[in-house]
């Protein structure tokens, strides 16, 4: 149940700049925040449903590193390097714990300074993302997708296409994000909680909830930790997450470049 529940922002934001000006700024802010959001509930499924037997004294030797991090941010060190030595630090002991390491990574970018909004050319958090965005944009996800996507179809039949765990992997991606995201999207503003981002309408939101079933990478990373010694279900998988993902992109970019603004 849980490789469905995240979004690939990098996949997703890039079917959403294909449509150019019909979609207007703020709903790429809106899938940028909402993505990230996704994500992070994605780490905690895999930190608290993932986890292998727990070792203590590891894990209060990873939260020792996080209290480190965050007397650091609070006694205003903005050098990145004393950061990042305890980050490493915190990766291992997390890793050591039974913890997913992932985790670590969550921890460590909360806890290194953003800067004020007239301080952007000393945030040591943005300088740290200028430097990785390369890296993770051109080598790391692209290296991964193509790592974990590959999939052998020869033994791949319509039996199995239908199998719970393709099915439920691509309908989960299809309709269940989708209708989760927009359904309560449209409850939060009826409510009067949120409104439409700027610009919009409803057929846009409901082309971007459409969006939000792009899982490929987060979602085959968490299929692979689902199924551990299983390469025939891990298979099934990534055929479920790629029609699933695919589907999406389909769906969302015709109920975009139909209700967006022509120009």
């Amino acid at each position: 149940w849980a490789i469905p529940a995240a979004t690939d922002i990098a996949f997703a934001l890039g079917v959403l700049s294909l449509l150019g000006k019909r979609v207007p700024l703020s709903l790429k802010i809106f899938l940028s925040a909402l993505a990230i959001l996704d994500d992070l509930g994605a780490v905690l499924i895999i930190a608290l449903f993932y986890t292998s037997d727990l070792s203590i004294p590891m894990l209060l030797a990873a939260l020792g590193s996080i209290a480190v991090l965050v007397a650091l941010n609070r006694l205003g060190v903005k050098k990145l390097l004393p950061y990042l030595i305890v980050g490493a630090l915190l990766w291992f002991f997390m890793l050591q714990s039974g913890i997913h390491a992932t985790l670590a990574g969550v921890a460590l970018a909360l806890c290194i300074p953003l800067g004020k909004p007239d301080e952007e050319a000393s945030s040591p958090l943005l300088h740290l993302e200028e430097k990785l965005h390369p890296w993770v944009a051109f080598a790391v996800v692209p290296v991964f997708g193509f790592a974990n996507a590959g999939v052998s179809l020869s033994g791949i039949t319509a039996d199995k296409l239908l199998g719970p765990v393709p099915l439920g992997v691509a309908l989960g991606l299809l309709i269940g994000k989708q209708v989760g995201i927009f359904a309560l999207a449209a409850l939060a503003i009826r409510a009067g909680l949120a409104r439409l981002p700027d610009g919009s309408n409803w057929g846009q939101l409901y082309g971007v909830a459409a969006l939000c079933g792009i899982g490929f990478t987060m979602s085959l990373f968490i299929g692979a930790l689902a199924f551990p010694g299983a390469p025939e279900l891990v298979d099934e998988v990534k055929v479920g997450v790629l029609i699933g993902s695919v589907l999406s992109a389909l769906l969302g970019v015709v109920v975009l470049r139909r209700f967006g603004a022509r120009g």
